[in-house]
């Protein structure tokens, strides 16, 4: 059986039947259920909601959402409805470390990442071969400090005229802009290593295994103007010992990073992450 399934989130203030008037409201379309999450903070007095339901063929998402506006009013919430069925569509930008971007290619390629990725945007050629082998369109846009606003532009004007929902990060190793951050706001995703601040610039492993660090790790958060300190969605760890080489922890930090990346991409295009001021509520 075909479903015709969305995804409604919610965040509002947290006050007493919110749940009542949201299942109630889809009881009286005629909608089933297939999965609802929620969560009330305490601390900022916030309630998020994520409901998975199957709509009834005769309504339509806009008839679901103009019906849904009253009551949104009434409860102060910033709500969203998404068609579960549509595929988001990824903008990736990567520079010379490839990791992220060959693992987010396979696991959309094999089905295991429910998105399309439009295209990729590099300033480097390197991975032009790789996205060809793909089918996919590549971007070389080189950046200086001189061309940095244009080549900045060109990305935006690639979001706009790729329709895309989410631009990814996977090891891009230039600074955005502010002006690029705010056009982006609440749809890129950033990975890096989690030795952040203690082991900044070039070559982190090395440096960390210069002080025999027994932990690596990696972080996945939406961009912002504030460098790596944007909202985390997703974070993961290894151990490792005295008997591994740089490269070893390398090789360790690089499968961390995508496995991290590829798990905040799939919650971002699943509609599972909501922000709570500088944090995020991530369901299952």
């Amino acid at each position: 059986m075909q479903h015709n399934d969305f995804i409604l989130t919610i965040a509002c203030p947290d006050r007493t039947g919110i749940v009542y008037r949201v299942s109630g409201f889809l009881f009286e379309l005629g909608c089933n259920i297939l999965d609802s999450q929620q969560f009330g903070d305490e601390e900022t007095g916030r309630f998020f909601l994520r409901v998975h339901f199957d709509l009834p063929p005769q309504h339509t998402q806009d008839v679901v959402m103009a019906r849904f506006a009253p009551i949104a009013d009434a409860h102060q919430m910033v709500w969203q409805l998404h068609d579960a069925r549509r595929k988001s569509r990824l903008l990736v930008l990567v520079s010379k470390q490839g990791h992220c971007l060959n693992d987010l290619l396979f696991r959309v390629q094999s089905g295991q990442l429910p998105a399309e990725i439009a295209a990729i945007v590099s300033n480097h050629p390197d991975y032009a071969a790789l996205a060809a082998s793909y089918g996919i369109p590549f971007h070389h846009l080189p950046v200086s400090a001189e061309n940095r606003q244009s080549q900045e532009q060109a990305i935006i004007d690639l979001t706009a005229s790729l329709n895309i929902d989410l631009v990814v990060l996977a090891r891009y190793m230039q600074i955005l802009s502010p002006t690029l951050c705010r056009a982006l706001s609440g749809r890129a995703i950033n990975i890096h290593h989690s030795f952040l601040p203690s082991f900044k610039g070039a070559r982190p492993y090395h440096q960390a295994h210069l002080r025999g660090v027994k932990i690596i790790g990696a972080t996945a958060h939406y961009v912002t103007e504030d460098l790596d300190e944007g909202p985390i969605i997703e974070q993961d760890i290894e151990r490792v010992d005295h008997t591994m080489t740089a490269q070893d922890l390398t090789q360790v930090g690089s499968d961390v990073e995508s496995l991290v990346l590829s798990r905040a991409v799939r919650s971002h295009v699943e509609h599972r992450i909501l922000q709570n001021g500088s944090k995020t509520v991530v369901f299952r």
